[in-house]
């Protein structure tokens, strides 16, 4: 997509960006019943400090904008060069957000495809997503994007029998 560049995210982007990552991790840890309201923004932002130690400055992150061609920022993506869990030659995309004015265009797809180029330039062979269960659009454009399913939850909510 030409129309589309994706350049490194800045300090400030960073900043600004961050704030909002953490609430909406918190969110979605909250939506998908794995963490209690009360607790989920301090649990997000443990879990935000510890991936991310020395903030914009944590070696092996790569934050990146992807902006239209007159400069107008449409997303952002958060990738970890080295993956979380061990696996060997692996990346972990951490976070991928394109804003809600620009959603349908493509561009979620071709911010995917330029964090891809970007951990093979790092020599990574392999990338690694987490994605929410009920988040339909987002499991599309991965699964339509070459990715499949390497592990997976499943959960069921009991009611009490009376």
């Amino acid at each position: 997509m030409s129309e589309l560049t994706v350049r490194p995210m800045t300090e400030a982007e960073f900043d600004r960006w961050r704030a909002g990552i953490v609430r909406a991790f918190a969110d979605a840890q909250v939506a998908a019943g794995n963490w209690p309201a009360e607790e989920a923004q301090e649990l997000a932002q443990q879990n935000n400090d510890a991936l991310l130690p020395a903030g914009f400055g944590t070696p092996g992150m790569l934050f990146l904008t992807g902006e239209l061609r007159d400069g107008t920022p449409i997303g952002v993506l958060w990738i970890g060069l080295t993956h979380p869990r061990g696996v060997p030659d692996c990346a972990f995309l951490y976070d991928i957000e394109i804003g809600a004015d620009h959603r349908g265009a493509g561009y979620g797809r071709a911010l995917l495809a330029a964090g891809e180029d970007a951990v093979r330039r790092h020599g990574v062979g392999a990338i690694e997503l987490n994605v929410f269960g009920d988040n339909a659009r987002a499991v599309g454009l991965y699964g339509s994007s070459g990715y499949r399913v390497v592990t997976q939850q499943m959960r069921k909510t009991l009611v009490a029998q009376q």
